[in-house]
């Protein structure tokens, strides 16, 4: 299971860091970038939760850090895609399913400004004041924006594929095999011991005949 979480969310964080640099990025949209990249991290964090989410984050924030034409210090977005992701994982639904649309909303909301706003504080501490130069709450709003009109036809799709992934077949039929051998093999069991008895039993009483028949012949001997 493990394996298949991790093969899922290299191929999703890869696919969707694709997109964002080939498609999004060359939009020149107005603000901020649709961030498919933190969308992708939240519908992941929903299901695998804040552990995984944590570590979905740091990765996806890494490879988006390395990948060109990123121009900002390394390690920078992995800081903040950690943080979201683990935030994120933390109101994961108990049972895995979505009963309506306004909390996986309000996560969204929530991450993109909270994305942005942990990503320009990073960017001042390290020197870096082109937040600042844009405006900050342009940044918020327009980042804001994007990510709730990508997320309705981002974040079900992503949660829907990490539960489908979450149901191993290959483990179900093999627990069921074996279920069923062990179960075959206590009846086969039970019924060698019965035969086993069976035999015995007529063992026995083919040993008792012979006794009796010797007997009466030694009788008939005695009488003659």
């Amino acid at each position: 299971m493990r394996v298949n979480r991790m093969l899922l969310s290299t191929t999703l964080v890869v696919v969707a860091l694709v997109v964002q640099v080939s498609v999004l990025a060359r939009l020149h949209l107005p603000g901020a970038v649709p961030d498919l990249m933190l969308l992708t991290v939240l519908g992941l964090a929903l299901v695998y939760g804040h552990v995984g989410g944590a570590l979905i984050g740091f990765g996806a924030g890494l490879l988006a850090d390395l990948a060109p034409p990123a121009d900002h210090a390394v390690g920078r977005y992995a800081l903040v895609l950690c943080v979201i992701g683990y935030l994120a994982g933390l109101v994961k639904p108990e049972s895995g399913q979505l009963r309506s649309a306004t909390g996986p909303m309000a996560v969204v909301v929530g991450a993109a400004i909270g994305s942005t706003l942990l990503y320009a504080g990073v960017g001042t501490l390290v020197g870096d004041t082109a937040a600042a130069h844009v405006g900050l709450g342009s940044l918020l709003f327009t980042a804001t924006l994007y990510d709730l009109l990508l997320a309705p036809f981002v974040v079900p799709a992503i949660m829907a594929l990490a539960r489908r992934a979450e149901h191993d077949p290959l483990a179900e039929n093999s627990g069921g095999g074996k279920s069923s051998e062990v179960s075959t093999g206590w009846l086969s069991a039970g019924t060698g011991m019965r035969i086993g008895s069976q035999r015995a039993g007529g063992l026995r009483i083919k040993s008792a005949k012979a006794r009796v028949a010797r007997a009466g012949r030694l009788k008939g001997v005695k009488r003659l």
